[in-house]
């Protein structure tokens, strides 16, 4: 998957461009598509995932004649983001047409995360003495919110920073238990950087928090939504629709499960 620093920029305008409906399905990381709506204008369509994205399928087949390409627009923590967006593919079938619709890769994957959390970390502010980063995401499932934490173990391994902790609005621990968590630690400022797809509520002043800002700018998401794009429609083109691989998107995801004796190394899908 190609990294975001190497999409070159006539990227975003092959995009624009391109013979695609392209719809922006929306999870836990972007308030189930609320805080997408801002890059409609980039050449996609916002949609939350279940029910308004059969709709918003049915209707751009209606509508137009051009495949349709739908980007899972995870982070990396949302597997069942790709496996659900993957089973409205497969139960709309060919009913706008043979090779129609194609399933992207996922916006990004949980190591660029890493990168990007990284990159929004090394503010100036962040580079002080005494400066906790406090990364935080809309609350999920508790296998999500495990992975973030796995996520931020990586951004300190990997960073400058003596303390990179995670909180989680809506959730346990919330933002103002991490502020508070960072200066029992030591940390004498605290910036925050966001582990999701929109802009966080600002926190109270009174906590003192340097706000790192939104994660991507408008122009970075125009640039990956670009590659994806490209990369959908050049497997639609190959005959592959992306949907055998969306549906295998949560397997591994939750709890361990047993498939009986002997069956110790297994090859099957879980669609």
């Amino acid at each position: 998957m190609t990294a975001l620093g190497s999409v070159p920029a006539p990227a975003a305008e092959r995009m624009r461009d391109s013979a695609a409906t392209l719809l922006l399905v929306g999870g836990h990381e972007s308030a189930r598509g609320a805080d997408l709506a801002c890059w409609d204008g980039i050449g996609g369509t916002a949609v939350p995932i279940g029910a308004p994205l059969t709709e918003a399928l049915t209707r751009a087949l209606t509508d137009s004649e051009l495949p349709v390409c739908v980007v899972p627009m995870t982070l990396g923590r949302d597997r069942s983001l790709v496996a659900e967006a993957a089973r409205a593919l497969a139960w709309l079938g060919d009913r706008g047409g043979p090779g129609r619709t194609v399933l992207s890769a996922p916006f990004a994957t949980q190591d660029h995360l890493v990168g990007w959390l990284r990159a929004a970390a090394a503010v100036p502010a962040a580079a002080l003495p005494g400066t906790a980063v406090l990364v935080t995401a809309p609350a999920a499932d508790p296998f999500a919110d495990a992975e973030l934490f796995r996520v931020a173990r990586l951004v300190r391994q990997y960073g400058r920073h003596r303390w990179v902790e995670v909180a989680f609005a809506g959730g346990d621990p919330d933002p103002a238990s991490g502020v508070e968590r960072c200066r029992r630690l030591g940390a004498e400022r605290v910036l925050r950087v966001s582990a999701g797809l929109g802009t966080p509520a600002a926190l109270p002043e009174a906590l003192g928090v340097v706000e790192g800002g939104p994660l991507l700018s408008p122009a970075a998401v125009e640039a990956v939504l670009a590659v994806r794009c490209a990369e959908a429609l050049h497997r639609l083109a190959h005959g592959d629709n992306g949907v055998a691989a969306g549906l295998d998107a949560e397997h591994g995801h939750g709890f361990a499960h047993s498939h009986g004796p002997g069956d110790h190394d297994h090859d099957h899908t879980h669609h």
